[in-house]
């Protein structure tokens, strides 16, 4: 079973610390970056979805925080 998130972050450094804390937990990078205007705090968001392959089939039982 293949496991998809996003990751977000407030600037550059919050977000390469999640990066790097999924990446040594097995998850991989996944497609394109992106970056986000958020205009009401006047920064850009940086964002990157991850991708993790789990042993197993897709169930409601299925706690992603196992993972």
């Amino acid at each position: 079973m293949k496991l998809y998130r996003y990751l977000t972050g407030p600037d550059d450094t919050a977000f390469c610390k999640r990066v790097s804390a999924a990446l040594n937990k097995g998850w991989q990078l996944h497609g394109a970056p992106t970056l986000t205007f958020d205009p009401l705090k006047g920064r850009v968001i940086c964002g990157q979805a991850i991708v993790k392959e789990v042993a197993g089939e897709w169930s409601e039982d299925l706690t992603l925080s196992d993972y």
